[in-house]
């Protein structure tokens, strides 16, 4: 099953049969002369981890908090969990979990005071001694807010974003300012969290996170989706032509080629079995996301 995005040649790949968290057609929304969604469309499908990549100012903030229920669009299709979101009601928001960027503080509370506390806004929420478990903070339950490092606090955010058994998982940013242990650590409760069968949406600037964690990336630029594709194909990355580099007669050499495989055969045979100093590169996930975004320097948010 294929998806023709409106207005676009993008055809963005959906799984045959998916069922989609959210559907997202034609959204427009604009600040004045500025346009923030300039035709957006976008599908997530049920328990997947969509990473949504952009550069500042492309519509990427715009979008979720429109998804969310906390901004209004100027026009388009919008369904959330089979709801548009413009018309929000309590027992929808209760299947919604969302890890802003920045949240509230809540440095008097202990861990277990914190959860308890956003666990009676939800229907059925989970137990509170398993999320916390779950997130890594068992040892750290009755430490207050305040005293917590930046991981451990973004892993209380974490646990605030999923005690109502959110089937939609919004993370904005989880991993900023996280050291690389910190933000690996991050990565294997993200990917607990899906293989449970939470739907994740993530925006991201970190390319190494999005390739990790998502099942596909769509990039945003200029108020629209530009790309949709699982991140070994995205831009044609696979399709690319690889760079084959390797030391013969003392020297360093490479050649680029769409069969890689058989350049290094060839190799072999030449040079009587290893290839000293053989390397073979691809375009990396950063390469395609310059080239697709380019010198995207506006305004909208």
């Amino acid at each position: 099953m294929t998806t023709q995005t409106a207005g676009t040649d993008l055809v963005v790949p959906v799984p045959d049969g998916a069922e989609l968290a959210v559907r997202v057609r034609g959204l427009r929304k604009a600040y004045g002369e500025t346009r923030a969604c300039d035709g957006v469309d976008l599908d997530v499908v049920r328990g997947e981890v969509l990473a949504l990549l952009g550069p500042n100012g492309a519509g990427k903030t715009t979008t979720t908090e429109i998804l969310e229920g906390y901004r209004s669009r100027d026009g388009g299709e919008v369904s959330v969990l089979g709801h548009d979101p413009a018309k929000p009601t309590p027992l929808w928001r209760s299947r919604l979990g969302i890890v802003l960027q920045q949240a509230a503080d809540l440095g008097d509370l202990t861990v277990e005071e914190s959860v308890a506390h956003f666990a009676g806004y939800y229907p059925q929420p989970r137990d509170i001694s398993e999320v916390i478990e779950a997130v890594g903070l068992t040892e750290k339950r009755r430490t207050r807010g305040s005293n917590l490092s930046g991981g451990q606090r973004r892993r209380l955010d974490v646990a605030l974003g999923i005690i109502g058994r959110p089937e939609l998982l919004f993370l904005d940013e989880p991993t900023t300012g996280f050291d690389p242990e910190a933000r690996r650590e991050f990565w294997e409760l993200i990917a607990g969290l899906r293989s449970q069968g939470t739907t994740i949406l993530l925006t991201t600037h970190y390319l190494d996170e999005a390739e990790v964690l998502a099942d596909r990336v769509a990039v945003i630029a200029r108020g629209r989706v530009i790309a949709c594709d699982v991140p070994r194909r995205l831009g044609g990355r696979d399709e690319s032509l690889a760079t084959v580099s390797w030391v013969e007669d003392g020297e360093h050499r490479s050649s680029s080629t769409h069969e890689p495989t058989r350049l290094v055969g060839e190799l072999s045979g030449r040079l009587g079995g290893e290839v000293p100093g053989l390397q073979i590169l691809r375009p990396s996930l950063e390469d395609v996301y310059l080239s697709l975004i380019g010198h995207d320097t506006e305004d909208a948010s």
